[in-house]
């Protein structure tokens, strides 16, 4: 029977291999065919995705008797946790059974006599059981009959196995078409020399043509020159298995065009051969405006954080500075002319001058919105921005700054014109790899109407001229430079020509550009004159000598520095660090002639502080100290005819300068001090 078992063996396999693509087919063929080949009653029960039992497929050579045993066997539902599946799952091994065990399994009165149970193994795991029945007395299963179901349940591990990578194989080829047909990007199959094979649904709307209509088109008809040059190339380089990436225009079936990133990776076929390339288009057109705003809110974002912080840190260092300054003077005024003391005390003051020169511009320069334009010395402007012109350009690159002293102030805010021309330096420095010069001037001129372009301002202006020696511009890229969002380098966004040009509108400017490539570009800033103050002295007259003064100021040092400051004048002084305190004592009879007050303080401002003792003496004067400059502190502080701001650091002969300004003469002589 050797011969004609393995025949069986091989239809069987056959047979399930046929019927792989159904689950119940393969139980019920493996049932029929261990039912013939051994005799009696077979069935096959397999587990489910979910680790139970699914339906009993039962097959027995007495028909009567296949139904009754099919539901007597059947654990459909139940989980493999009794002794016979768990013994199966360890040893892999056929359990046989006879007598009272086998009726066991379903109950005496199915009369069942001898029994084996045949572990299904799939991929290495426990998947179910082949089970064999014998209904006459004294039944057994010999030795070849158990290895034959025991050759049975491996036909059927493998049929399992097969159905099972089938079924994966079709789920992922739907997942796949599924993901193809649902992704926003173009999907493009093409063969070596460029023509389309496949085209999901959005390519054709990328490309303005029906998918069905794109099969047989090459991607060169949507290509200019360039772009086919650049696909070839892609098309070698994926030749030799490498991936790229890379942006391109395509031009569409109605004309129009469309800016797209292509991502192009090798297909081969099943012999391991180049067959040609599956291309993932997106269309970046409509995104290249949200991407650009997103780095724009981004930068601005992180400028508000970084303009936060160095106000806070300027504050403090310029509190420190006060200190430092003030007892500088202090020293100096004290000191024999020409000694080491007095050349020490110079020298510390000179320093704090830079560092106060340097935290304003720090201020001014991170502000963005909410302040104060000002009058602004042309050549103090220049000068200003000297280092943070040389700092954005580096070493290799020279600069040259030319401009006269009666260049005409202007009225802006400082802070962003500061931006806009260190903008205008970035882009020099960009277009200047490889070294070159910069230079800047700066002069008066009186432009007449139609003089420059169509809304241009007209009269007195000041005219900046920003010139590199870098690689210039071609004229359509002239034309679109203030344009915002638009660069020629892909790691750009696109946002520094334009913000120089808002600033300027919005300062009422204009600004023009000319370029030549290989020579340079020059950038032509005007900006309206300031209007010319009237000749005048002080805002009104002060004849009013004070003698009491009121200082409020939280921090400790910098109070005890001004009252030693300004004691030597022969003032009568009351210091608090608290503006509660402060509001108390005047509101208890105390009446300073003078309030010289912190602007930023923890329980009140300045501002609010003044208010408060205004109401018990409307003329009081206020000589308002801080840190910030009267830019930055924006609306928050309202100078009026009576007020004033004296910015931190500060000396003595400036804080008694500003006393002097804001109130009048002083009550004593100053006690022989230097000022």
């Amino acid at each position: 029977m050797a011969y004609p078992l393995r025949y069986a063996l091989a239809d069987l396999a056959l047979a399930l291999s046929r019927a792989a693509s159904d689950p119940a087919e393969v139980r019920s063929t493996a049932a029929r065919a261990a039912a013939d080949m051994i005799g009696d009653g077979a069935g096959v029960q397999l587990l489910r995705d979910d680790g139970r039992y699914e339906e009993l497929s039962y097959h027995h050579l007495d028909d009567e008797r296949s139904g009754t045993l099919a539901r007597a066997l059947d654990r459909i539902g139940q989980s493999p946790d009794d002794e016979y599946s768990t013994t199966l799952a360890a040893s892999r091994r056929p359990i046989v059974l006879a007598g009272e065990s086998a009726a066991a399994l379903c109950g005496p009165e199915h009369g069942v006599t001898a029994a084996v149970l045949s572990p299904v193994i799939v991929d290495n795991t426990y998947s179910g059981y082949l089970i064999l029945t014998r209904h006459t007395p004294d039944a057994f299963y010999s030795t070849p009959e158990v290895e034959l179901a025991r050759d049975i349940a491996g036909e059927v591990s493998l049929a399992v196995s097969s159905a099972r990578a089938q079924e994966r194989l079709r789920a992922s080829e739907e997942r796949y078409r599924r993901v193809l047909e649902t992704i926003p990007e173009g999907v493009l199959q093409l063969d070596p020399e460029g023509v389309a094979t496949y085209a999901n649904e959005p390519i054709g709307v990328v490309l303005g043509m029906p998918r069905a209509e794109l099969i047989g088109v090459s991607l060169r008809g949507f290509l200019d020159n360039v772009g086919q040059k650049e696909l070839d190339r892609r098309i070698a380089e994926c030749r030799t298995g490498r991936s790229t990436v890379g942006a391109t225009r395509l031009m569409r079936a109605d004309g129009s065009r469309r800016s797209v990133r292509i991502s192009m990776m090798p297909a081969m076929d099943d012999h391991g051969e180049f067959a040609g390339v599956l291309c993932m288009i997106t269309d970046t057109t409509d995104h290249i405006d949200a991407r650009g705003l997103k780095r724009q809110l981004d930068h601005l974002r992180r400028l508000d954080s970084l303009g936060q912080l160095i106000g806070g840190l300027s504050h403090d260092f310029n509190n420190l500075m006060t200190v430092v300054a003030g007892s500088a003077d202090m020293i100096l005024s004290t000191a024999e002319e020409d000694s080491p003391h007095e050349q020490l005390a110079k020298d510390i003051l000179d320093a704090v001058n830079k560092g106060r020169t340097l935290t304003h511009q720090l201020l001014a320069f991170g502000r963005s919105e909410g302040n104060r334009p000002e009058v602004i010395p042309i050549p103090d402007l220049l000068t200003d921005v000297q280092t943070l012109f040389s700092r954005t350009l580096g070493e290799h690159i020279g600069l040259d700054l030319t401009f006269g002293a009666d260049v005409w102030p202007i009225k802006a805010e400082r802070g962003p014109l500061e931006q806009a021309l260190v903008n205008l330096a970035a882009n020099a420095r960009d277009a200047m790899l490889h070294g070159g010069m910069v230079r800047v001037a700066a002069t008066n001129e009186v432009i007449e109407p139609g003089q420059l372009a169509e809304g241009a301002p007209t009269g007195k202006l000041v005219h900046l001229v920003v010139t590199d020696t870098g690689i210039g511009m071609a004229d359509e890229i002239r034309r679109r430079a203030l344009e915002p969002f638009f660069t020629t380098r892909p790691t750009a966004a696109g946002l520094g020509l334009a913000t120089t040009a808002g600033i300027v509108a919005n300062l009422g400017g204009h600004i023009e550009l000319e370029s030549q490539p290989r020579i340079g570009t020059t950038v032509h800033i005007y900006l309206p004159a300031a209007e010319e103050q009237r000749a005048g002295g002080e805002r009104r007259e002060k004849n009013a000598v004070i003698g009491r003064v009121l200082i409020v100021e939280d921090q400790p040092d910098v109070a005890q520095l001004v009252q030693r400051l300004i004691a030597p004048a022969g003032y009568e002084i009351t210091v608090a660090t608290d503006a509660l305190m402060a509001v108390t004592q005047v509101a208890t009879g105390t009446r300073p002639d003078l309030l010289i007050t912190d602007v930023v303080m923890p329980t009140m401002t300045g501002p609010e502080l003044a208010g408060a003792l205004r109401a018990h003496q409307p003329d009081l004067p206020v000589l308002y100290m801080s840190g910030y400059t009267a830019a930055s502190l924006g609306p928050q502080l309202h100078l009026d005819d009576n007020s004033m701001l004296l910015e931190k650091p500060f000396t003595r002969s400036t804080l008694l300068g500003a006393i002097r300004s804001l109130c009048g003469p002083q009550p004593v002589n100053d006690r022989g001090a230097k000022q």
